[in-house]
Formats: C-alpha cells, structure tokens, sequence
C-alpha cells in the first residue's frame, strides 16, 4: 500500500474518533453520562490528535470520570507542551472543568485566565473544526459555581454572540438554559424566563427524555 493510502485511511480512522469523542461530549453535557462513557472510549482506542484527546477529557469530566479525565489531560500536556492550543485553551479548560467538579470554582476561574486571549480562538488542526468557545462556556459554569450571576450571564451572552463560531455545537443551545440559570441567580426573573424559553423553544422537538432537557423544564415551572 503506498504512502498516500497509509495517510488517507489515517484520516480516515481519525475522523471516525473525532466524530464519536465529539458524540461523546454531546451525550456528557446533555446528561447521559453512561453513552458518554462508552463512545469515548471508543474513541480513544483508535487514532487521534490532540483535538479529539480535548473532546475525550472533557466528555469524561462532564460525565464524572475525573481519574480517566486527568490521566488524558496529563497525556496532552506531556505530547504537547509547545501546541498553543493544546497549552492556552484545552489544558486550562479542562483543568477547570475538573476543579469546577471538585467544587473549587475560584481554582477553575484562575486556571481560565490563561485561555482569556484565546477564547475566539478555533484549532484548525482536526478534522473537524469545534473547538471555538468552550473556555467561555466553562468559564460561565464556574461564575455560577461562585454564585456570581451577572458574570457569568455575560459569559453565556457572549456565547450567543458568536453563532458564527458556535455553528451547532451544543454549547450553543445550552448557553440559553445555562444564560437563564445567571439571571435567576441575579435575580432578574423577566430575563430567565425568556432564556429557558429560548432553549425550550430549541428544543421542542427534542425526546422528552434527555436529562438537561427535563431538569430545563423542572427550572422554568418554578418560575411561574
């Protein structure tokens, strides 16, 4: 087989774990930890660059896996320790991540200072181009960790501001759900409301079932 072909079935089979870390992380942020889990790993035990090891870690720490999560991310640091994405935005995002579930929502703010410049920023180097916002969207979470609502509604608004960059990863619809938690958190209710409107609006064609889109509902009716 040539050389040519070698690489083509290469991109081929990293593509293929780009798509199912990435339908990985779909599943974590939605709340089916379990599916999560199970095409992550699938992911992970074929080809990859350092894009779709972002996807894996941040899949396995939304989906609770802190000790598998930190062993990729301490992978990623050791591969790449010059890639100014891995070093400026995957590694201080996921880092975050992980101390947002250990309940340390001031570490997860001082470890997403280093990604500030870059959170417009999108790596070019997979195959498939989604990395854009994340930072921000973690750095949201951890506002609302340290119940400083505004903040993190201007976080999620900036999310919102970028449809250009968001195209349809599902931070973009959960940026109204996570929005509408800021105001309540602010305590502007007029505003929450239309936000989980927002995201219920998205997502009324949605199955009923998925976890993020009944605890959305169980939030909204408590503000009628």
């Amino acid at each position: 087989m040539s050389q040519l072909a070698h690489f083509g079935d290469y991109l081929v089979s990293q593509a293929a774990s780009t798509y199912a870390a990435l339908s990985g992380l779909r599943e974590a942020l939605f709340g089916n930890a379990g599916e999560a889990r199970r095409r992550v790993h699938w992911a992970i035990g074929r080809p990859t660059g350092h894009d779709v090891q972002y996807a894996a870690a941040l899949a396995l720490a939304y989906a609770g896996e802190e000790r598998q999560a930190q062993a990729i991310i301490d992978d990623l640091g050791k591969q790449f320790p010059e890639n100014t994405s891995a070093r400026f935005s995957f590694l201080p995002t996921l880092r975050a991540k992980l101390s947002l579930s250990r309940g340390n929502a001031t570490e997860a703010l001082d470890n997403l200072r280093t990604a500030a410049p870059y959170d417009l920023g999108v790596s070019t180097s997979g195959v498939y181009s989604w990395t854009a916002l994340y930072p921000i969207f973690v750095r949201g979470e951890g506002y609302l960790a340290a119940h400083q609502g505004n903040e993190g509604a201007a976080k999620f608004q900036k999310i919102l501001d970028h449809p250009g960059l968001v195209i349809n990863e599902p931070i973009g619809a959960l940026a109204h759900l996570e929005l509408g938690r800021a105001y309540v958190m602010s305590g502007d209710t007029a505003k929450a409301k239309a936000a989980y409107e927002d995201f219920l609006t998205l997502w009324k064609d949605a199955d009923p079932d998925i976890p993020i889109l009944k605890q959305a509902k169980s939030e909204y009716a408590k503000l009628q």
